[in-house]
Formats: structure tokens, C-alpha cells, sequence
């Protein structure tokens, strides 16, 4: 290891699934479950980050230092991160940043959620400057129809039909089959999610996630405690992105509606999405054809095609021909989503990002049983919070 890079010593979950419990019981089995994995007795934390929780879609508790009470107060440093669904990589980059510059050797981050049912939507009261809340409020424009739009998009510009968005599920509902903190474990047919409740005109009710309880936690040290824990080679925080969007911001990004004009300074060179996955593979000295496996973003059967093109998987328009050849399912090119995506586990907002580095490390260390990809190296994650949280971990072994 070299003196640049940091350790995931340890990873762990909470099952998602509508468990009735408060937050901090899910953080505390994960954050136990982490340190289990790593070997690492909670006393020798020295940071730890917690990702905030979310009512309606806005940051709830202080979850830092709500953690460390809970599992014992150890003397550590806290800090919280908001950044709504991409909280759980920016808490990441809190930690990992902390270790960088010598100031930690142990951090522990969290995130877990109890959410309710149905769409996220904004707290009550008045917030004239908040787009989020404008959006409901003047356009009653809730998140499955944002969803609706960008599957529309995908079929005006490349061709896309229900059934490819359909297949999406299929693939990701085999793959979570066996994953034990899988919320849905049951294998679905593209006829099942045709014939599923039409939500937001073309995407069905099974194109959709759901919000789940959840939890996931993630154990960082330095290259020297790793070394001195015997970790020869372990996965490890190649990249983290965090980036947020570049004016003009000429395509739409929930929750916006209009896009920046771009009459005077032209168009950027690339979207905001695209711009999430680029900052990593320059960070981390690599490109997209060393990706092994990929965790993305899948509030949407249609939007898992956007971000296989936004992290240069494939070229524009080309993920529904690596979908219907079978190239993102596991043993082709570039599985997508082994553990099951949102698709299996729903929305647990702070935890989301953090449960695909989970997924990632089983990945790489080649403890992902049924649902292994075979020799992977190098994966990648994507997500995306609300108001330009850009989300993005590569990790590498």
C-alpha cells in the first residue's frame, strides 16, 4: 500500500426492509457488524461520521455524535454529513480526507434510516427559495414523475422501450435473489412489471424503488494501521467524487425543472452525471474499461441505463444493447447492480451510498457468494443527492 491510499478495513449492514425501529438501532447493528468485519475493537475509533437522516427528504437528526452515544462514548471525534442521497459517499470523503492528512487513524461511518412510505416528499410550511419544495408545491411534481421524464427521454432520444426498462428489474431482482439484506428477494418476469400499476406514464410500479429502513457502515484506516493489522493487500479508496454541477447546467437534474441557458457561454463538455464518474477515474488514475463492477443509482429501471453511459461504461445510447446481450448481468462484461440495486433494497437515504461500498468491498475481496463477479479488481459507485451532491467511490485491490 502506498502512504496516499486508505483501507476499507471493515463493512456491514443492516438488513433493509419496514423493521419499525428507530434509526440508531439500525446504525448501531451495522457500525458493530463493520468493526466486526475489520477486526477492530470500537475503542480504537478515533472518528466517526454519521450520515444524516432524513424526514421527508430533508436532514433530521444529528448523527455523529447520536452513534457514538450509542455504541459507548469513546472520546472520538464526530462529524455529520447531509448531502441527501449521496450523503453516504460525502461522509466517506469526510473520513477519508481526515486520514489523508494524518489526523485520524481509525474512522468509523454510518448511515442508517427509518423513512416513510411512499415518495419523499418535503417537510410542511413555506420555503419560497427551496426548488425541492417549489416543485411540489407549484407542479405537484413528485419523484416518480422526474423518473417518468428521464425514462421518456431515453426513448425519444435512444430508442428505449418499456420492456428494455422492464428487463432492468429482471436482472436486478435475480441478482438480489440471495443478497440476506435484501429488502425483495423474489425473481420477476418483464410481463409481471408490464402488467404492474402504471405510476408515471411509461414506468410501472415495478420500475420503481420503495423507501426502506436500513443501515450501512463502513470501517477506513490508514496504510500504516493496515499494515499493522496485517492487511496485505486490502480494497482500498482509489477515488472519492463529490463534485457538483458546471454552469450551465443545460439538462434537467431533479429537482430542477429549467436548465441554465447556454446562448452565451455554450454547453458543457459534459453533464453534471457525467462529470460525477469523470472526477473519479482522474482522481484515481484510471478509466472506465478497468471498471470490473459497477453499483449505480436505480430509483428507476430507466435511470440504471442513464448512469451505465454517464460513468463511460458504454457510449451514449448503447446501454440498452449491453442490456439486452446480457453484458450487465453477472458473468458479462460489466455486471451492474450485483447486490440487487434499490430495485431490491429501496431508498434508506444516508445508507444507500454506503451499501454499495459495501457491496463493492464483498465484490473485490471475492466474498459475494452467489452473486460474485468473477477476478473483480476495480468497482465504482454512482448516486446523486438532491440540490448537486455529486456521489461517486472507486475502490481497487
Amino acid at each position: 500500500m502506498s502512504g496516499q491510499q486508505v483501507a476499507v478495513a471493515g463493512v456491514g449492514m443492516h438488513p433493509w426492509g419496514k423493521w419499525g425501529k428507530n434509526f440508531v438501532t439500525y446504525g448501531v447493528h451495522a457500525a458493530r457488524a463493520a468493526l466486526a468485519d475489520a477486526g477492530i475493537a470500537w475503542t480504537d475509533v478515533d472518528y466517526v461520521v454519521g450520515g444524516e437522516t432524513v424526514r421527508n427528504g430533508y436532514g433530521g437528526y444529528v448523527a455523529g455524535a447520536t452513534f457514538a452515544q450509542a455504541l459507548g462514548w469513546n472520546g472520538a471525534r464526530v462529524a455529520t454529513s447531509y448531502a441527501a442521497c449521496a450523503t453516504g459517499a460525502q461522509a466517506i470523503d469526510t473520513a477519508r480526507t481526515r486520514i489523508l492528512a494524518g489526523l485520524s487513524e481509525v474512522a468509523l461511518v454510518v448511515g442508517a434510516d427509518t423513512t416513510p412510505k411512499g415518495f419523499l416528499k418535503p417537510n410542511a410550511g413555506e420555503r419560497w427559495d427551496d426548488p425541492d419544495w417549489l416543485r411540489f408545491r407549484l407542479l405537484g411534481m413528485t419523484n416518480p414523475a422526474y423518473f417518468a421524464l428521464y425514462a421518456r427521454r431515453r426513448m425519444d432520444l435512444y430508442g428505449a422501450t418499456s420492456e428494455d426498462f422492464a428487463q432492468v428489474k429482471v436482472k436486478n431482482a435475480r441478482h438480489g435473489l440471495t443478497n440476506p439484506n435484501a429488502r425483495y428477494r423474489k425473481e420477476v418476469s418483464a410481463a409481471d412489471v408490464l402488467a404492474s400499476a402504471v405510476v408515471c406514464d411509461p414506468l410501472h410500479l415495478l420500475d420503481i424503488c420503495a423507501t426502506s429502513d436500513g443501515a450501512a457502515a463502513v470501517v477506513l484506516c490508514s496504510a500504516a494501521y493496515a499494515e499493522r493489522m496485517g492487511l496485505t493487500k486490502p480494497v482500498t479508496v482509489a477515488a472519492v467524487s463529490t463534485v457538483t454541477p458546471t454552469f450551465p447546467n443545460t439538462v434537467m437534474d431533479m429537482p430542477m425543472l429549467s436548465t441554465d441557458p447556454s446562448a452565451a457561454v455554450g454547453v458543457p463538455d459534459h453533464t453534471f452525471k457525467q462529470s460525477i464518474g469523470l472526477a473519479a477515474y482522474e482522481e484515481a488514475g484510471i478509466s472506465p474499461e478497468d471498471v470490473d463492477v459497477a453499483e449505480v443509482y436505480d430509483l428507476s429501471t430507466a435511470l440504471e441505463l442513464d448512469w451505465i453511459e454517464d460513468l463511460g461504461l458504454c457510449k451514449q445510447g448503447e446501454a440498452e444493447v449491453l442490456l439486452r446481450a446480457g453484458e450487465t448481468t453477472i458473468g458479462g462484461r460489466i455486471p451492474v447492480n450485483p447486490s440487487g440495486g434499490l430495485a431490491c433494497f429501496g431508498e434508506a437515504v444516508p445508507a444507500q451510498a454506503l451499501a454499495q461500498v459495501c457491496e463493492l468491498t464483498w465484490q473485490l475481496r471475492g466474498q459475494a457468494g452467489d452473486r460474485q463477479v468473477a477476478g473483480a479488481k476495480v468497482g465504482i459507485s454512482a448516486n446523486q443527492g438532491l440540490f448537486g451532491h455529486g456521489s461517486s467511490v472507486l475502490l481497487t485491490v
